[in-house]
């Protein structure tokens, strides 16, 4: 069976993370995505050697960053300063239902592959386009990255125990967001094109994606005046919404608001059937009452035993009480749940082997979504995608070669 997005045509001209990810998501889908570097220094992602401090080269040199973002492409090179690249550039458009970039606004003009531009060579192009801040405003042509909009959003005050400074989150999360909300308008985009037959010009921004990623802290904050409270442990006021540390250093975490209906297993499970009737814990507003002795209590219960011993004990004594270990990220491919619905797969690596890696949120009963191939080498289908797709011959590019456009 073929994906869903058999027989669309993505032309990928961008570099970092963000509309890169929208277009790994589209080709995982079934689109063909072409993705162009530039001819000299490639995506700088491929320079990128460490992210927060964590080395991003395995031991034969592949990028994970890159790997990560770039799976199922083609690759191809063009030094975009040169006419005879523009005009590759703009067949390739032609022959194309997408183009994504998330270059600069100063990039897009300077090289002549904006919107308008491009419309001209193919007037049912979707034109996607993943800025920093929004083509709008004062901002709009100011340089950013994951952590700038983090910063801009405020996302950093809402992270970290109640008295903490403001936080980073680490893994380019704003960049994967406006990846993932770029597809969404791309997708509606060709909807509307077979639809009508138009094409038109799709954006979203880190910043935007960033702010939607709060829509519901952000609205409290919009119509309350104040955002929601940093949680700490020894303020969440329902004891079962809670998480423990077990006698091996692991976390288990608690998340059951129908506290009333489940008190009664739950004091059986951790053996305090002595506290079901306490007058201090018999229901729920009781237990949000006296919030600080029952979670200290529970405190040296759940330090008494496994996470793995608590998890048994919960899962055939709990009555469906809502619970789940927290895991590292080291220890998500030892989930049953995850790799049996394929979050994360094992494929084969040209030059690592087999590697786990993630795989597949979305799933479709009649066409699947598939991880065909690995990164593209630097330049790999340059060649290929000239002959195959433009017609061109071998003799035009060996003279694009001498000539430095390709």
């Amino acid at each position: 069976m073929s994906g869903a997005l058999e027989g669309i045509r993505v032309i990928e001209c961008d570099g970092y993370l963000s509309a890169p990810s929208a277009c790994y998501i589209l080709a995982d889908m079934g689109a063909e995505v072409i993705k162009i570097e530039d001819r000299v220094t490639g995506d700088p992602v491929r320079g990128m050697a460490s992210l927060f401090g964590g080395s991003m080269i395995l031991p034969d040199g592949t990028n994970i960053q890159f790997e990560t973002a770039n799976r199922n492409k083609k690759g191809i090179t063009l030094d975009l300063k040169k006419e005879k690249a523009k005009e590759i550039l703009y067949k390739l458009v032609a022959a194309s239902d997408i183009f994504c970039t998330n270059y600069s606004l100063n990039a897009i003009e300077n090289l002549n592959m904006d919107y308008e531009t491009l419309k001209k060579h193919n007037p049912k192009l979707i034109y996607a386009l993943a800025t920093a801040y929004g083509s709008l405003g004062a901002d709009s042509r100011k340089r950013a990255y994951d952590t700038i909009a983090q910063a801009r959003s405020g996302i950093m005050h809402t992270i970290g125990e109640p008295d903490s400074p403001p936080l980073q989150i680490p893994g380019a999360l704003f960049d994967q967001m406006t990846g993932t909300l770029l597809v969404n308008g791309i997708l509606a985009a060709l909807l509307y094109r077979d639809r009508k037959g138009v094409g038109q010009k799709v954006e979203v921004s880190l910043l935007g994606s960033g702010i939607h990623l709060q829509a519901y802290n952000l609205n409290l904050a919009l119509m309350r005046g104040r955002p929601m409270v940093k949680p700490s442990r020894w303020t969440l006021k329902n004891p079962m919404a809670n998480h423990y540390k077990c006698s091996d250093g692991k976390w288990l975490l608690l998340a059951e608001p129908q506290s009333d209906r489940f008190w009664h297993d739950f004091c059986i499970c951790l053996g305090i059937e002595n506290l079901e009737k306490d007058a201090k814990f018999a229901t729920a507003k009781d237990r949000r009452d006296n919030y600080l002795e029952l979670t200290g209590m529970l405190e040296e219960v759940f330090v008494t035993r496994t996470r793995e011993e608590w998890i048994n004990i919960l899962q055939t004594k709990g009555g469906g009480i809502a619970f789940s270990p927290v895991l590292e990220l080291t220890e998500l491919t030892s989930d049953p749940q995850i790799m049996t619905n394929e979050y994360i797969v094992e494929v084969d690596h040209p030059s690592v082997g087999k590697i786990k890696t993630i795989g597949k949120p979305i799933r479709f009963s009649e066409t699947p979504v598939e991880i065909r191939d690995c990164a593209p080498a630097f330049g790999q289908h340059t060649e290929e995608v000239l002959i195959d797709i433009l017609g061109y011959s071998w003799e035009d590019i060996a003279k694009l070669k001498e000539e430095e456009v390709i």
